[in-house]
């Protein structure tokens, strides 16, 4: 359970030439080129902190050390906004152009819409099915979704609950990432189901990842199951504490185990606190790194070899990807989330989690 996290020194096939600092006018006798300009598309800021707290923070840093111009927005979960940003992007001049896509459909117009005027794209964090990016770069999602299954099965037989009956918040279901996490816990799951020893309760996506919606859906599986649910399989650590609130409501909290995913803040805090089992960390900055590299790469007219490939069943092609591990997370292991530096002490173990950081090894 206690994966290594994936040096980003171990992707190998990315580092076939190590970047020259990027960006600086060059070019033969009498003759320029412009720097290189790369246009990021975040997908919103309300599902999870780690786009604006993370994601940003460690892409603006990867282009200004190889002193490439970007440009990142927040498309705040708006289809229309998504792609106005997009064709502003592309006015702007970017020559590169890296999104998260909000599904598959509004990603693939935008993905069309670069090629069509030269700019080459980058599918980050969700792959765009039947879209055109160069690569593909996020973690593996099935993993994460096993990792999560794993979990909540440990936190169960840890409990001594017999036949637990297990409720399933999966994201959104026009998010291709939330279908993967969905394929990884349910391979855990179902073998589960299917020899009696678990019982399969309500199972449902949540619209957009809305954390709101998944309090109320949540509420309603309680009210369909009289309140009999004793374990539940939420996708992110945002639907965890929306399902916690309620156990909380119910004074069921630290008696349902409740997983998650991202290692934010709050969900490390629920973990801490016994309210939430487990949840998965993915090292973003080597994901923003990684992306990075290739993006900054794509600017300068070079094309890297990437370590793996993606299978694209509604475009039927091979992605190039980078895939990185991701690693799961309970209380004797968020000290390591705050020893890679994802997330401070200081931030961690304010008030009422000191005493639960100290317990935890936290340093």
């Amino acid at each position: 359970m206690r994966r290594g996290i994936l040096t980003i020194a171990a992707v190998g096939l990315l580092a076939t030439s190590g970047l020259a600092a990027c960006g600086e006018e060059s070019g033969g006798e009498g003759g320029t080129e412009a720097k290189p300009k790369i246009g990021v598309i975040l997908p919103d800021s309300a599902s999870s902190d780690r786009w604006e707290t993370a994601d940003r923070k460690y892409l603006e840093a990867a282009f200004q050390a190889a002193g490439v111009d970007s440009i990142i927005q927040n498309a705040q979960n708006d289809k229309a906004q998504f792609q106005t940003i997009a064709d502003q992007m592309m006015t702007q001049g970017v020559t590169v152009l890296m999104i998260v896509n909000l599904d598959s459909g509004t990603g693939k117009a935008v993905l069309d819409k670069a090629k069509t005027q030269g700019v080459l794209t980058i599918d980050y964090d969700r792959l765009t099915l039947g879209g055109s990016a160069e690569y593909y770069v996020s973690f593996d999602n099935e993993a994460v979704g096993r990792l999560q299954g794993e979990g909540l099965v440990k936190c169960l037989t840890d409990k001594g609950v017999q036949k637990p009956v297990v409720a399933e918040l999966n994201g959104s279901e026009t998010d291709n990432n939330a279908t993967l996490f969905k394929n990884g816990y349910d391979s855990v799951l179902k073998p589960k189901y299917d020899a009696n020893e678990y019982v399969k309760g309500p199972d449902q996506w949540v619209p957009g990842w809305d954390n709101t919606q998944a309090g109320t859906i949540f509420e309603q599986m309680m009210t369909q199951q009289n309140g009999k649910i004793d374990g539940v399989l939420a996708a992110n650590d945002g639907l965890g504490n929306a399902v916690i609130s309620i156990l909380k409501k119910n004074k069921l909290n630290g008696k349902v185990p409740v997983t998650g995913q991202d290692a934010t803040l709050q969900g490390l805090q629920n973990i801490l606190a016994g309210d939430q089992c487990m949840t998965v960390y993915k090292a973003i900055k080597q994901e923003a790194d990684a992306a990075a590299e290739l993006a900054i790469a794509l600017a300068k007219g070079e094309k890297k070899e990437a370590p793996t490939t993606v299978k694209d069943p509604e475009g039927n092609r091979d992605v190039p990807a980078v895939l990185l591990e991701p690693k799961a997370i309970y209380k004797e292991n968020v000290k390591d989330v705050v020893a890679d530096g994802f997330i401070s002490k200081d931030e961690l173990c304010t008030g009422a989690f000191a005493a639960a950081c100290t317990e935890a090894g936290v340093s």
